[in-house]
């Protein structure tokens, strides 16, 4: 029989475990499918990785990958890629918001021959204003990019093994899981979900780490951003060209511009553009060092499971 792996990250989520277990494991049981667990503790500072031991203790279907700190949900992702054995794997959150049901469905799915299922938000769920507008603007710019509609697809996937490998051997530190999924191409499907409320805990998410995320994966898989620069440049010249011939006609017909506030205007101008353009190329340079660096995309401290205090070099 064909066996699914599901990973799950997880980053100080100890009221999530036990209950995200019971819950895979009733679904899957009951649709008679063989599966294991892989949760990836990214570093939590509460007791995740204690809860994450007492599961791997009673079944052996479970295990933990901990990280030796916090790496993000992406190095987070494709930590828990690495370590799943299965014929398929899938991707979910740990705060259950993310129906274990639709697993069957996806499984389905595969089974009919799909390599790519990507779960689809029915609704976006509870959120403010704010966070609903944000990140609807975050997802229109990579649908653009992407030539995809991203505004209501998740982390929550089931790709085949071929994917997954594919996906691994992708060779930069700084992966968008949720778009790289979609562009590696293969038979791809798609099934709705209902976004569930948390059942316990909060969101580990504020306005601040959302906007810092947005801007990284945006930087890290289009270079749309540097072409900002040029329209920018493109803006500011033709704003100078009307200035110049503006003033041209009012110095013919004898009524000079006045000269200090419209230099102040200008210097204004062209001062923020040029702030703006270098912080954006400084941004791309950042990364290029990160990527010369070759760092590991994270550092695992230890595996949870019947080999408690194995360690592994994977990254």
């Amino acid at each position: 029989m064909s066996l699914l792996s599901v990973v799950i990250p997880a980053f100080n989520e100890e009221q999530m475990i036990s209950r995200m277990c019971d819950e895979v494991r009733r679904v899957l049981e009951g649709a008679d499918i063989s599966y294991e667990l892989v949760f990836v503790n990214d570093g939590s500072t509460d007791r995740t990785a204690e809860e994450i031991s007492s599961q791997a203790a009673k079944d052996s279907r479970i295990t933990g990958v901990q990280f030796s700190r916090n790496f993000g949900k992406e190095a987070a992702i494709l930590a828990g890629l690495a370590y799943a054995t299965g014929d398929v794997t899938a991707v979910m959150d740990c705060d259950l918001q993310h129906p274990p049901e639709t697993l069957v469905k996806m499984y389905r799915k595969w089974q009919e021959g799909f390599q790519v299922i990507e779960g689809i938000k029915k609704n976006r769920g509870e959120e403010s204003v704010f966070h609903r507008e944000s990140a609807g603007f975050f997802y229109r710019i990579m649908s653009g990019i992407m030539k995809v509609d991203m505004e209501n697809t998740s982390d929550f996937k089931m790709l085949d093994r071929q994917v997954v490998k594919t996906v691994l051997s992708m060779p930069e530190q700084k992966l968008f899981f949720r778009a790289i999924s979609s562009w590696v191409g293969y038979q791809t499907t798609t099934v709705e979900f209902e976004v569930h409320e948390r059942a316990a805990g909060m969101s580990k998410w504020t306005v601040g780490s959302l906007i810092r995320y947005a801007f990284t994966n945006i930087v890290s898989f289009t270079t749309i951003p540097l072409q900002f620069i040029s329209i920018a440049g493109g803006i500011c010249f033709v704003g100078s060209l009307v200035l110049i011939i503006y003033s041209l006609v009012q110095y013919f017909r004898g009524h000079a511009v006045e000269g200090y506030t419209t230099t102040i205007l200008v210097m204004l101008l062209i001062g923020s553009a040029i702030m703006l353009s270098l912080g954006i190329i400084g941004f791309y340079i950042a990364r290029i060092y990160e990527e010369v660096r070759r760092r590991p995309r994270y550092i695992v401290s230890r595996i949870i499971n019947g080999n408690a205090g194995e360690t592994n070099d994977k990254k």
